[in-house]
């Protein structure tokens, strides 16, 4: 509790029991005393309740209060002009209409404090049923996330924006972090809603209203939502089912931002740079410019090159799209005079017929060829 809000209920007890005690309305000193200080300790026991109440909580129920003993005057108005009635009992009727009726309007008026919250800028919304703009409530994921700022500053978002006191509070605390990756993150969705406030284009309200019984900042959402007919913008999965279960309508930026990626059939040609190696065997990987993973077989060797492809199919999950695809070179055959010196086939040659090795006594080709005589037997003569 703080140092100057104790010392103040405080005095707020003690300047009781003092007036009681000197004008003694009770005629005991001790009875007053006791009177003086219940009506201080009562008088603190409001203020923290009031203190865990929004304003328009509080502007409701006494509108409520006011019409509900406007109520109670014409009642008490009609019994007195009925003569038959004694007064004792008109006494107790129109007592028991202030009560009933005052009790009754106070209850509703304060049942209906988002009508006078979003009272202000009501007619801000042409094209509604009822002439009220649509609420949208901003969860802390969506708007650390930041792309809610760059969808409301193309102006697709006329709907309002709701940022509760809890959810500052929860950036606060992330923004506070002593890690440097929470810290950063926490002072990146304070800017963001900076970003947003300055945005002329959107009508953003950042409300008061708190569910102290609650302790969990999503719960708080949904029933924030609930008692505003709002919608929850976020894209935190486990709230978006939680929401859902509770019956309120949640927007999910990571459900629009898959929905606004660009269309890819299989046999289209797109360009892309390989990233890293792919799980499986020779596979690169590479990401376009919205966050898609691209499959590339055969790529490996093209790490850090950008390179054509052709895509073979698309596959959906719930974490977005997949794109698979292979090397433009793969699927279109080349010529043979654009490919690599060391990939062109060698021409073939001719066939040649076997030879031998001529004979000694065989001529050489080109020369001519005279018959040889053939040789005459030796005839050996003899002297006589």
């Amino acid at each position: 509790m703080n140092r100057d809000r104790f010392l103040t209920q405080l005095a707020i007890v003690l300047l009781s029991l003092g007036t009681a005690l000197w004008m003694k309305p009770l005629g005991s000193t001790l009875w007053s005393a006791v009177l003086g200080a219940g009506l201080g300790s009562a008088v603190v026991t409001l203020e923290h309740y009031l203190r865990s109440r929004p304003i328009t909580t509080l502007i409701g129920g006494t509108l409520g209060l006011f019409t509900g003993l406007a109520a109670a005057v014409l009642v008490g108005l009609v019994l007195s002009l009925q003569p038959g009635i004694p007064d004792a009992p008109k006494t107790y009727l129109v007592l028991t209409a202030l009560l009933a009726l005052g009790y009754l309007g106070m209850v509703r008026g304060s049942a209906s404090d988002r009508w006078w919250e979003l009272f202000g800028t009501a007619a801000k919304s042409p094209g509604s049923a009822d002439n009220r703009p649509l609420n949208l409530v901003l969860d802390t994921s969506v708007i650390i996330d930041g792309r809610i700022a760059d969808i409301a500053e193309t102006g697709f978002l006329s709907e309002r924006l709701i940022i509760p006191q809890f959810v500052l509070r929860e950036l606060q605390h992330v923004a506070d972090s002593p890690e440097a990756t929470k810290r950063n993150r926490g002072r990146r969705g304070l800017d963001i809603l900076q970003r947003l406030q300055k945005n002329k284009k959107l009508d953003t309200i950042i409300t008061d209203m708190d569910f102290p019984n609650i302790r969990e900042v999503d719960l708080k959402l949904i029933e924030l939502a609930k008692q505003l007919g709002a919608k929850i913008v976020t894209n935190d999965f486990n709230l978006n089912k939680v929401a859902q279960l509770r019956g309120v309508l949640v927007l999910n930026i990571n459900e629009l931002a898959n929905a606004l990626r660009p269309v890819v059939l299989p046999g289209e040609t797109m360009q892309v740079f390989i990233l890293k190696e792919g799980k499986e065997y020779n596979q690169g990987v590479a990401y376009l410019d919205d966050g898609t993973m691209v499959v590339v077989d055969n790529a490996r060797r093209q790490i850090g090159r950008a390179v054509d492809i052709s895509v073979t199919s698309v596959l959906q999950t719930t974490a977005g799209k997949m794109i698979f695809g292979k090397l433009i070179e793969e699927t279109t055959p080349r010529l043979a005079s654009d490919r690599p010196p060391g990939e062109r086939p060698e021409r073939p040659r001719p066939l040649s017929a076997p030879t031998s090795t001529p004979p000694a006594d065989t001529p050489a080709a080109g020369t001519p060829v005279t018959p040889t005589p053939p040789e005459m037997p030796e005839v050996k003569l003899s002297q006589p």
